[in-house]
């Protein structure tokens, strides 16, 4: 089975470095599945979990946004964050989706954009951390 090298990498570090069968994230234009020698592309990244397909497994990481640049045999998230889901912490990630949900429906237009990135966060981290 064809693989190629995957490649997270957030600010601070690199998340993740392995090789993969299969990666989905989830574009600007809709969800992505990207394959060994798939076309060298470049695409923005939602906040959105991204599954990693190893063989018979799967990995999953809680993705805030970023870009993907897919080669023909190596692809790099470099995302504004990354979490794996043994590291988000379950109760701050309710609590913020509480705050951001409160903070639209009071339709406050300066506060709204924000409240609306962390309502996506918060679901990102719950979806992720509920499949460990």
């Amino acid at each position: 089975m064809s693989t190629f090298f995957l490649e997270v990498v957030t600010p601070e570090k690199v998340l993740y470095g392995s090789d993969a069968n299969m990666i989905v994230v989830k574009g600007v234009e809709g969800e992505l599945g990207i394959l060994p020698n798939h076309i060298p592309m470049v695409s923005p990244l939602k906040i959105a979990p991204v599954r990693i397909k190893k063989g018979n497994t799967e990995e999953v990481l809680a993705v805030h946004g970023g870009f993907m640049e897919v080669r023909k045999d190596k692809v790099v998230i470099l995302a504004e964050s990354a979490e794996y889901p043994g590291d988000i912490d379950l109760e701050r990630a309710r609590a913020a989706k509480e705050r951001a949900e409160k903070y639209l429906a009071k339709r406050d237009e300066f506060d709204y954009r924000r409240a609306e990135l962390a309502l996506q966060r918060a679901l990102t981290r719950l979806e992720v951390a509920g499949r460990k």
